[in-house]
């Protein structure tokens, strides 16, 4: 045990540098899979045709397909038609592509799910369909979604650990040289484990306060301020008052 802690240690310097690399990923990748997602979410959920046919087939093709495969394609496919690009920039695409498909159906199914009042109020205010969708409905689809979404950008944090197979040194990549210097056990399912628990720890408690400022801004829930320092109000203010008398 001794003998693993002081190679952790020694190590440390090495693993920092891979949650890095892995942070990283993570950030890069998630940025790129809503910007995705929405264009593709808007797409699909689209009226005419010639959007949402385009949108549907990019959504179940990049679904469809294995994220390694996607991986492996540009980082050893695309340079032998002159598309040379640096590891982590692979990471990052390939990450985004794939999980961006999958948040694409989140974005849909969220729009739709907007009550069909809503729809009718901003066409009888003969809104423009740009003006509908970034005043009345995204906003109300977007605190629908964020749930759905963080659980696909923790997903999509442990996805990262499939990049070291191009050889980017993330967190996963340094487990792996740890567990040469000890025992499998342990830098596994003690290093590893806590550090990609904190990690998506870190990120679930970052999509709740999305979640939280977004419902509050529909007037839905408190604010996060609220949540985070509660003060009595109503009947909470009543009852601290006759506690007090």
């Amino acid at each position: 045990m001794l003998e693993n802690i002081q190679a952790t240690v020694e190590a440390w310097p090495f693993l920092a540098e891979g949650l890095w690399v892995t942070i990283q990923l993570t950030v890069l990748g998630s940025a790129l899979a809503l910007v995705l997602a929405i264009i593709l979410g808007l797409m699909a959920g689209a009226p005419t045709r010639a959007l949402a046919v385009p949108g549907r087939i990019i959504i179940e093709f990049f679904r469809g397909t294995s994220l390694v495969v996607q991986l492996f394609f540009i980082f050893f496919v695309l340079p032998q038609f002159g598309i040379d690009l640096p590891g982590m920039v692979v990471g990052v695409l390939a990450l985004g592509l794939n999980y961006g498909a999958y948040a694409a159906e989140v974005v849909r199914g969220s729009i739709a799910s907007v009550p069909r009042g809503q729809w009718e109020a901003t066409t009888a205010l003969s809104m423009s369909p740009v003006h509908r969708m970034r005043r009345v409905i995204f906003p109300q689809a977007w605190a629908l979604m964020i749930p759905s979404l963080a659980s696909l950008m923790v997903h999509l944090l442990k996805g990262t650990a499939i990049v070291s197979v191009i050889l980017l040194q993330d967190f996963t990549f340094h487990l792996d040289q740890l567990r040469r210097v000890t025992d499998t056990t342990w830098a596994y399912a003690v290093v590893g484990l806590v550090g990609y628990f904190v990690l998506a720890l870190a990120l679930t408690l970052v999509m709740n306060a999305l979640e939280a400022r977004a419902k509050h801004r529909l007037g839905r829930g408190p604010s996060l301020r609220e949540i985070l320092s509660p003060t009595p109000t109503g009947k909470d203010s009543l009852a601290t008052a006759g506690r007090g008398t």
